[in-house]
């Protein structure tokens, strides 16, 4: 008599429930959701630059709607103005956090990354007008190297840092966050020539609600899933990127519970634990999946460094990023009230100065937008890539040496019996040259 059959797992079928858990416990953490979308944005370049090539263009322009919300886009539009929202509304909770009760609650620690941010876009633009400018090129694209991708910094830092200050990755974040906005901002103002003022004010309205709601301690997904997804399609139906309304949500939700509404965590600390593992493992690997495709060419690359415009984006990117960051931050700290935050040293803060040359997201967009024709947008789009990937490499020495010093000195320490009192190794990170 033949044996029972086995009972088999069916192929990609529904994983069992703690296998589940460990695979969502794990997106939560910022490594494993670091190296997710750094794979999916190494197979989105390898595939584009392939024979298979026109299989990744026709399946990432493929578009499909939702009529009641006015919206047609491609694949490659939903997750860059959709998915992408789910990043910006974690990272809008993780921030307003920072503010209220993290590293960033004192305004003389705050101040910094938002100076650093400011200067940070308008150094880069300065690199690419001048370079534009003596070259004889197109000044169109002062705004491409204006913005750190925010998700791919994150990632590399997150990736390589084991022992860095935390601090260090709200000072990034901060900066990140406020450098998108302010990137947005400049596509709306320059780069959007029909802004529909009826639908943004609808938005506004929504996010007064939105407000109001958590004002008055109301509760229940129901209320708020429904209202975010109206908010963010009258956003983007205004002609603002959408992903702001993933932070301006992310932003009004409260950032300390309240003992009286027996709530033992707040509502964006919740939310951010439900949506760090969709955000991790679904929106922004398939953003970058999407997006990363760029064809790299012998020809096009070498137009890269001999054509003004790319040559202007990669030295924005890679210089302009880093000393306007950099610059920013050490002139606040000197002449004004304005501290750099104790645990740092001005090493962390020049590691994370060249890691905000990574621009990718908002830089394709206003590559985009900025130069129309096909063949400048492919050169502009080719040296967004170059650039980042410069400043990612460069950026990537400079943290692991730093994580490396960390590492040492914490070792140190812990193997040191006669200390006193809790070991100040950021003390002595900054004592130290290396």
């Amino acid at each position: 008599m033949a044996d029972a059959p086995r009972d088999r797992s069916p192929f990609l079928g529904l994983l069992p429930l703690p296998e589940r858990m460990a695979v969502t416990a794990a997106l939560r953490t910022e490594t494993v959701g670091g190296l997710v979308l750094l794979a999916a944005a190494l197979v989105a370049l390898v595939w584009a630059n392939t024979p298979w090539s026109d299989a990744y263009e026709h399946i990432r322009h493929l578009h499909f709607g939702i009529p009641a919300l006015g919206l047609d886009l491609s694949i490659q539009h939903w997750t860059a103005d959709g998915l992408l929202t789910i990043f910006f509304l974690v990272a809008g909770i993780e921030l307003k956090r920072e503010l209220v009760v993290g590293e960033l609650k004192k305004p003389a620690t705050a101040i910094l990354p938002v100076v650093a941010a400011a200067c940070g876009m308008a150094v880069p633009a300065a690199f690419y007008a001048v370079t534009a400018a003596a070259g004889g090129g197109s000044l169109n694209g002062w705004a491409v190297p204006m913005a750190t991708d925010i998700a791919f910094a994150l990632a590399v830092l997150a990736v390589l840092s084991t022992h860095l200050p935390a601090s260090l990755r709200a000072f990034l974040l901060t900066l990140a966050v406020v450098d998108d906005l302010g990137a947005i901002l400049i596509i709306a103002v320059f780069f959007t020539s029909d802004l529909n003022l009826t639908a943004l004010a609808g938005a506004f309205a929504g996010l007064l609600v939105f407000y109001l709601l958590q004002r008055n301690r109301v509760t229940g997904w129901w209320w708020y899933v429904p209202l975010g997804i109206v908010i963010w399609a009258l956003m983007y139906n205004g002609g603002v990127h959408a992903t702001v309304a993933g932070v301006a949500m992310g932003l009004i939700l409260r950032a300390t519970h309240d003992p009286g509404q027996r709530e033992k965590t707040s509502p964006g600390e919740r939310t951010a634990h439900l949506l760090r593992p969709v955000s991790a493992g679904v929106a922004v690997p398939l953003f970058a999946l999407f997006a990363a495709g760029v064809g790299l060419s012998t020809a096009s690359v070498g137009e890269v460094f001999t054509q003004p415009e790319p040559l202007g984006v990669v030295l924005g990117l890679v210089v302009g990023k880093t000393v306007g960051v950099f610059a920013g931050t050490y002139l606040a700290a000197r002449f004004t009230r304005a501290r750099l935050n104790p645990d740092l040293a001005w090493a962390d803060v020049f590691a994370v100065a060249v890691l905000a040359g990574i621009g990718f997201t908002v830089a394709l967009l206003v590559g985009e937008l900025a130069f129309p024709d096909p063949a400048e947008a492919e050169r502009i789009k080719a040296a967004v890539l170059i650039g980042s990937l410069v400043a990612a490499g460069l950026a990537a020495l400079l943290v692991i040496r730093r994580n490396a010093l960390y590492r040492r000195l914490y070792e140190e320490e812990n193997r040191d019996d006669d200390h006193d009192g809790i070991p100040d190794i950021y003390q002595k990170a900054r004592a130290t040259t290396t």
